[in-house]
């Protein structure tokens, strides 16, 4: 058989020194042959993204080449695309320490523990070992980080978010583009007066209505106010958190949102959008093959544009400062972690950003440009020159900072806010009591 590793030996010390750093065992002896070399096999990946996406497909083709040239080796994809149902499993097999080689996870408390736990490979040493890490945007890989910098996610994707607004229906209400976040509610009323949807959103799965609550305070003090907020440091009584509660509850009292969006879900929102109903959808540049090519509705095709998260009066962030993820990130097991790992994540790591760029999606590299569609309208080179014009400061989703517990209890509240049925005061009442009991026991 044709030898696994370029340089097994090397490889080898390699391995066992990156696990070392993450806290894991050696390798098994049952993958090494009696020469040294380590045996191909089956290595498995935890994931967390469409089954039909192009991060599987790709990975499935570069895993396909992988074994021509190693035969034994497969990629075993676990993909349980529901995001509650990942997560549950996710802390299932770690608890019971049989995670996979490889798994998804956001830079959530949760992931810090499992890091400080050793069950982790350090991804900016393992990035670099790999000879890649230079290749990679920053501001995809400081999504990835946790608060005190280390790296342990892997990112396949950088994306930025958008409010993808309808010209003609903003002009048939008489409104303009919001200067201002505080702008919106009143720029609501005047839609909902002119019969229009303002808003069209997915309530379904939760996270389009939480990005809303990191807006304000983001304007108003900046990143650090949700990793201070997720520890108890900070509260929604403070000042920027009352800013967010109060502009939240007035985006409920405008019917910002469509009727009955908290049983929507995502295809009904893009629908609503698409169809012409909706004035405003809130989206990142995953969505471009709907909204910036000629898949999409004719009869508004010409109508469509974005604009950037709105400032506000002494914001504290720019305005080419917003939210800028790079999804969710993969993990390696830093128990199973060898050089068949290794020299498989260097092969597929050297090859994934070409084949990702050619989908027509922002790489988290910038060693490749972005093939832009035959069909694409205007809006798509648009979008996508947006990635060079990024400010440092990134408005992180706070379904990825928050603990587990206060992240459900805060999306269960955020839909009884918006829709009037609690008020400003038993929502933060009720948040802060939630985090201080919670926070304890991730932040110590």
């Amino acid at each position: 058989m044709k030898n696994v590793f370029r340089a097994a030996a090397a490889a080898a010390v390699a391995a066992l020194a990156l696990t070392a750093c993450g806290g894991g065992s050696s390798t098994d002896p049952s993958n090494v042959s009696p020469t040294g070399e380590i045996k191909p096999r089956e290595i498995s990946w935890l994931l967390s993204r469409p089954a039909d996406g192009a991060v599987i497909n790709i990975m499935k083709k570069i895993a396909d080449d992988y074994a021509k040239d190693h035969p034994g080796f497969e990629l075993n994809l676990i993909t349980t695309p529901d995001r509650p149902s990942y997560i549950q499993k996710l802390e299932t097999l770690a608890a019971a320490n049989k995670l996979p080689e490889l798994f998804d996870t956001d830079a959530t408390p949760f992931a810090q523990q499992l890091a400080k736990q050793g069950k982790m490979v350090d991804a900016e040493k393992l990035l670099k070992s790999l000879d890649v890490y230079d290749d990679y945007r920053q501001g995809a890989l400081d999504y990835q980080r946790f608060d005190d910098g280390s790296l342990y996610m892997i990112p396949f994707q950088f994306e930025l978010e958008f409010i993808w607004y309808n010209k003609a229906l903003l002009e048939k209400a008489g409104v303009a583009v919001p200067a201002s976040l505080d702008d919106i509610p009143a720029m609501c009323t005047a839609l909902r007066n002119a019969g229009i949807t303002p808003i069209a959103i997915d309530g379904q799965d939760q996270w389009p209505l939480e990005r809303y609550v990191a807006y304000q305070p983001f304007r108003e003090a900046g990143p650090d106010f949700v990793q201070k907020l997720k520890k108890g440091e900070a509260k929604f009584a403070d000042p920027a958190g009352q800013k967010t509660v109060t502009w939240l509850a007035e985006l409920g009292k405008a019917k910002c949102f469509q009727e009955g969006f908290s049983a929507q879900g995502y295809s009904d929102a893009q629908n609503q959008f698409t169809s012409g109903q909706a004035a405003m959808y809130n989206i990142g540049t995953w969505e471009l093959p709907s909204l910036a090519t000629d898949k999409l509705n004719p009869d508004v095709r010409d109508d469509i544009d974005f604009f950037t998260l709105p400032t506000t009066e002494g914001s504290v962030t720019a305005a080419n400062e917003f939210v800028s993820p790079s999804g969710i990130g993969m993990a390696v097991n830093a128990k199973t972690y060898d050089p068949l790992v290794s020299d498989f994540l260097k092969f597929a790591l050297e090859k994934y950003p070409a084949e990702y760029a050619a989908t027509g999606a922002l790489s988290p590299t910038t060693d490749v440009e972005t093939a832009i569609p035959a069909n694409a309208t205007p809006l798509y080179q648009k979008a996508l020159d947006q990635a060079d014009n990024l400010g440092s400061k990134q408005a992180m989703p706070w379904d990825t900072q928050l603990d587990p517990t206060a992240n459900g209890r805060l999306q269960q509240e955020l839909v009884l806010l918006v829709q009037g049925n609690i008020t400003p005061e038993q929502f933060t009442s009720t948040m802060d009591n939630a985090i201080a009991q919670n926070a304890p026991k991730f932040f110590k």
